[in-house]
């Protein structure tokens, strides 16, 4: 039955059998390493990092970024109409000076007002002293005269040797002057308002000065004032050949009767107080 089912050339096959493992190298640790996958392992997440917060102007409000926004637009256009205007005060002549010369001069006078033109400086040759004389009436009720007092002088040996001169010391006379003579023709009258202005300036400043200096002695009241100028040329440097007189002109003026405006707080005529009460 077998062979007929087998045919007549039955072949007999061992049966399977289970190959042999290959040789392994490894012992057998290792092998339960191979064996067994490592872990795996997420790479970490990766953050972005936080923008730094937002710093001046962008740190605000929108409403309060468009109120410094437009606060910086009217200083910087303040600033070219200053620059602008200053330049065309000292540039030379021109037609835009010709036709708006009244708008610049009133933005310029008095807080910026140079004293010289551009292109074209010219620095001062003389020497021009300020001085004032008083009447005044002494504490015994006498009325007499004072010495010329050179108030330009007295501000001259203030600022020598002083490393931080006030404006005063420097400026506050020889402004006043120069304020005095530009409103004012060579006959002493003035020109308009501003000569008026000038004047009365003028006439303040040497009343206080001359209280400071206790003209004619102490418990004296100032009467009147009588201020004057003293010219003289600078000479010229010894290699040039520039002949130049050495001889000073003097610019007098009237005396001017001083009243309780004029005087300071402090150094008010006594007897008019007496009269007032």
């Amino acid at each position: 039955m077998d062979a007929y089912h087998e045919g007549s050339n039955p072949r007999h096959e061992p049966p399977d059998e289970p190959e042999p493992a290959a040789a392994d190298s490894h012992p057998p640790n290792d092998r339960k390493a191979l064996a067994a996958p490592p872990p795996h392992h997420p790479p970490p997440p990766q953050y972005d990092p936080a923008p730094p917060p937002p710093t001046g102007i962008a740190a605000l409000s929108l409403p309060y970024q468009i109120a410094v926004a437009l606060a910086l637009a009217v200083v910087a256009v303040a600033a070219c109409v200053h620059l602008g205007t200053m330049f065309l005060h000292v540039a030379p002549s021109n037609t835009v000076t010709k036709q708006h010369g009244q708008a610049i001069d009133e933005w310029v006078y008095p807080e910026f007002e140079q004293n010289w033109k551009l292109f074209a400086p010219n620095p001062l040759q003389q020497n021009i002293a300020v001085q004032v004389r008083a009447e005044v009436r002494a504490a015994d009720g006498g009325i007499r005269t004072t010495r010329w007092y050179d108030l330009s002088a007295l501000d001259g040996a203030a600022i020598d040797g002083n490393l931080l001169p006030s404006h005063t010391q420097q400026n506050a006379l020889r402004r006043a002057w120069d304020f005095y003579v530009g409103t004012h023709d060579n006959e002493n009258r003035p020109d308009g308002l501003r000569g008026a202005l000038a004047e009365r300036y003028l006439r303040r400043l040497v009343v206080l000065r001359l209280d400071r200096e206790e003209a004619g002695g102490r418990g004296a009241v100032v009467q009147q004032v009588q201020v004057r100028s003293r010219t003289t040329n600078v000479p010229p440097p010894k290699w040039s050949t520039e002949q130049v007189s050495d001889k000073p002109v003097f610019r007098e003026l009237s005396w001017w009767p001083v009243t309780e405006a004029d005087r300071a707080a402090g150094t008010r005529d006594p007897g008019t107080e007496a009269g007032a009460q």
